[in-house]
């Protein structure tokens, strides 16, 4: 949040249009400021945050469009909403934000196969009706593109390690 306070507002006004996701945890007492900044937010994972940004959204009448991160494969030090919470969770966001929730987000477990943790994902997605499926990054994104991806994250294969 405070790279993006930092760089985006100048870089926004200066540029074409372009797309700011949000990727990384978000801290509830940071919703209001992320809501005005970013037009996504790919890591909705709790009831507390959906909360705040039903909040902020009706205090400043926008919404940046929705991905809820699933921990798929329910590491603990992970963030997302356990699988076995995601269908409930993901209900009761599109009940508070029918129009902004458009997909999901995961990040399968290191060392592990990914495929069937991209395949899981995929599926639920497609039982709650939710186009966008966030999965694959630089190291995984071909068994992801595989199992369904629309989009995946390779700025480390594009731009090299973030230092």
């Amino acid at each position: 949040m405070q790279e993006a306070q930092n760089k985006f507002p100048d870089l926004r006004a200066s540029s074409p249009p372009f797309c700011l996701h949000l990727i990384g945890p978000l801290q509830t007492n940071k919703v209001r400021d992320a809501v005005q900044i970013f037009d996504r937010i790919d890591t909705l994972d709790r009831p507390r945050l959906a909360a705040e940004l039903e909040k902020a959204a009706q205090s400043l009448g926008k919404l940046p469009r929705l991905l809820i991160q699933v921990n798929i494969g329910d590491e603990p030090q992970k963030s997302g909403v356990p699988r076995v919470e995601a269908d409930r969770f993901i209900e009761d966001c599109l009940q508070r934000f029918p129009t902004h929730l458009r997909g999901l987000m995961c990040i399968p477990p290191e060392g592990r196969d990914p495929l069937p943790y991209f395949h899981d994902l995929a599926a639920i997605a497609r039982k709650h009706g939710l186009p966008t499926r966030s999965m694959g990054m630089s190291a995984d994104f071909k068994p992801a593109i595989e199992a369904g991806a629309t989009e995946v994250r390779i700025g480390t294969a594009l731009f090299g390690d973030r230092t």
